[in-house]
């Protein structure tokens, strides 16, 4: 099983890219399933029922949001008709939508799809991450009645996402941190089976300021004063993401980090693979 995950899509530029290579991406590594954190992929804060749909059917099979999952007012309502867009488990009860899926595979398999919203550092109040995903595993157990399990950790404190790694390791098919924005380079596999990122990145322009072109930020920064809000830069995007091999007991056989195109991809630019299919 080679699941890929790409990392928070942020704006017009992140989102095209995504659309326009998903498919080709997919072919490219022989990915079986692919999930997309689009939490920022609509003018930089929220989704779209639009812009989701898009994404979907371009060839990601699960889109995972985050502390911005209802920003953009129209998700409240397609997120309550989607079975392919997951919001935080640990939002309140009462939030549209759900906090994970199953989705059957092929050969009778299945994955199961969570994410996870961190507190430390973060600007509203959310149940508490670790007692959310204790529950919804005492029903899902990894390689039983679901064969794969993957956790979109979506969070600001490295340290908290860290530490849901190492408490879900054994448990999970793959832990992977979003929301920071800046892939780190710590993929492993950790003691007990399970692959773990802290951060696996965005898709978008890295020619910013995580995403957002770069005047307004640094005059926060340097002034404490905000001046206007911030908007998505449109320069070329990097895909930016992990792919995962999984073995037929749920567990990681090997996790890599992928940096496809714009300014810090790696040497395979997403342009000259185009041209060449």
């Amino acid at each position: 099983m080679r699941l890929l995950f790409l990392g928070d899509v942020v704006g017009r530029t992140g989102r095209e890219a995504v659309c326009k290579n998903a498919a080709s991406i997919k072919n490219r590594f022989d990915v079986d399933f692919l999930i997309v954190n689009g939490e920022n992929a609509s003018n930089g804060a929220g989704l779209t029922g639009s812009h989701a749909e898009n994404m979907l059917n371009s060839g990601v099979d699960c889109l995972t949001l985050g502390d911005h999952a209802f920003d953009q007012k129209d998700m409240i309502i397609y997120i309550e008709n989607s079975k392919k867009v997951v919001r935080p488990l640990n939002f309140s009860r009462k939030s549209p939508g759900l906090g994970y899926r199953i989705y059957d595979l092929v050969n009778g398999k299945s994955i199961l799809v969570v994410q996870l919203v961190g507190r430390v550092f973060m600007n509203k109040s959310f149940d508490d991450p670790f007692s959310a995903i204790d529950n919804l595993l005492s029903k899902y157990k990894l390689g039983q009645n679901v064969t794969y399990v993957v956790v979109d950790m979506h969070a600001e404190a490295t340290s908290e996402k860290m530490a849901m790694g190492h408490y879900l390791d054994g448990q999970v098919s793959l832990i992977v941190g979003t929301h920071t924005h800046i892939p780190t380079s710590d993929q492993q596999i950790l003691s007990n089976g399970s692959a773990y990122v802290t951060d696996a990145g965005m898709c978008g322009d890295y020619d910013s300021i995580i995403g957002m072109e770069k005047l307004e930020p640094i005059s926060r920064f340097t002034t404490g004063i905000n001046k206007g809000r911030f908007i998505p830069a449109k320069g070329k995007a990097t895909i930016s993401g992990v792919l995962t091999e999984l073995d037929r007991c749920g567990k990681a056989k090997s996790i890599k980090s992928i940096k496809l195109g714009g300014k810090i991809g790696d040497d395979t630019d997403l342009e000259k693979y185009e041209k060449s299919i």
